[in-house]
């Protein structure tokens, strides 16, 4: 009985972005256009938790070791998979702001230098008791700011002004979407916007309740940010005719949220949801590629530039030969062969800024190679400190 309840409680939940489900796969199917050459942006958002285990966490000189592992392994698959600029496959580390600790920075920001990764914010809050706008306001800018000045990371926009940073929500509760479990800040996009967040990665999240009408879609909130759940609507992101955009910040940036028709139970089809993980019970094939492509994320008028945004759980054991081994360094490498042989598409992976920064230029009315703006307005305040 209380699995019953559960499924129909994931199918009410889910049924606001099922109903647009259709309409949203059929404006895509229209909106393809075929290019000599489409550009696939991949952004892999990791959250990432060297802390983590089944059950409590990890201490401090077992989470230095695990780290260390993983950076070696994050160097290997980087020097064995490039794009097609020479950047090296890598992860946007989204690091939970509630479990700093100085050494595990230092070692991020080591791998940054290595063209590795760079670092955001993730933030895990509300669990045992609803959070406070105040509160969550200085945890944001305390975090921020330490990044910053004793990490150099983070970016700031045309390299002036506060840090700004890219943001995921633990246990995908943005906005207070989770009935004020894991958050309790109605308006937490505002106090995203003000303490200098460009963009937010969290989604998609289906089945979960957190998941929101918007799929498949860059986009502005629809309503005012000190709302709870002002990204339930939103405006997709499109090319001006001005070339003067200024978005209303944090962007919404989702990965692809689509169906998987593979799968037959007893004859007959039976969708699994797709929602861009990398995980170790997740085909890594090209079929599964063009899933994500076919979600046709990209900024209106510029259909050529497709952004494919992943996430991982980078510590997952049983997931990090998928997010970032071995599974990682063949699939992607398959991708970009494909790419390669047939000249559909070119790969690129960008980081959270880097992606932002081409949304940017596409939204001004750039085209061409988008590695030619990754640099386009945020500047990397690690860079800042290296010239």
């Amino acid at each position: 009985m209380s699995n019953n309840r559960s499924l129909l409680t994931k199918l009410k939940s889910s049924l606001p972005w099922l109903i647009r489900y259709p309409f949203a796969r059929a404006s895509s199917f229209l909106e393809r256009t075929t290019f000599e050459r489409k550009h696939v942006i991949f952004t892999v958002a990791n959250h990432f938790e060297p802390s983590w285990k089944r059950c409590g966490m990890l201490d401090l000189d077992a989470q230095r070791l695990r780290l260390d592992e993983y950076f070696k392994t994050a160097r290997k698959t980087g020097e064995a998979v490039v794009d097609a600029d020479g950047t090296k496959f890598r992860h946007t580390n989204f690091f939970p702001a509630e479990q700093y600790h100085k050494e595990l920075l230092d070692t991020l920001a080591a791998m940054q230098a290595e063209g590795l990764g760079e670092t955001e914010i993730h933030l895990h809050h509300g669990v045992e008791k609803p959070d406070t706008a105040e509160n969550l306001r200085k945890t944001l800018i305390e975090f921020r700011d330490c990044l910053a000045e004793q990490h150099h990371s983070l970016s700031r926009m045309d390299g002036v002004g506060k840090p700004m940073y890219a943001f995921v929500h633990g246990n995908n509760a943005l906005g207070n979407s989770a009935n004020g479990r894991f958050c309790g800040v109605d308006g937490e996009l505002q106090i995203l916007s003000e303490t200098g967040c460009y963009a937010d990665m969290t989604l998609p999240s289906a089945p979960a309740e957190t998941q929101m009408p918007v799929i498949n879609q860059i986009y502005e909130c629809g309503l005012s940010l000190n709302e709870k759940m002002p990204h339930r609507r939103g405006k997709r992101v499109e090319v001006t005719e001005n070339n003067e955009s200024e978005p209303q910040l944090p962007l919404i940036v989702t990965g692809p949220l689509v169906f998987n028709w593979t799968r037959r139970i007893k004859g007959l089809p039976v969708p699994r949801i797709e929602d861009g993980t990398l995980a170790a019970n997740r085909s890594m094939s090209l079929a599964r590629f063009r899933r994500w492509v076919s979600a046709n994320v990209t900024v209106k008028g510029r259909p050529e530039w497709v952004f494919v945004k992943l996430y991982c759980h980078g510590f997952f054991d049983y997931d990090q030969s998928a997010c970032i081994g071995e599974d990682a360094r063949r699939f992607f490498s398959e991708i970009i062969e494909n790419g390669e042989k047939s000249g559909e598409y070119k790969v690129h992976f960008a980081s959270a800024r880097e992606t932002f920064n081409i949304i940017l230029a596409a939204m001004n009315g750039a085209a061409g190679d988008p590695n030619d703006y990754r640099n386009y307005r945020l500047q990397s305040i690690m860079d800042e400190n290296t010239t």
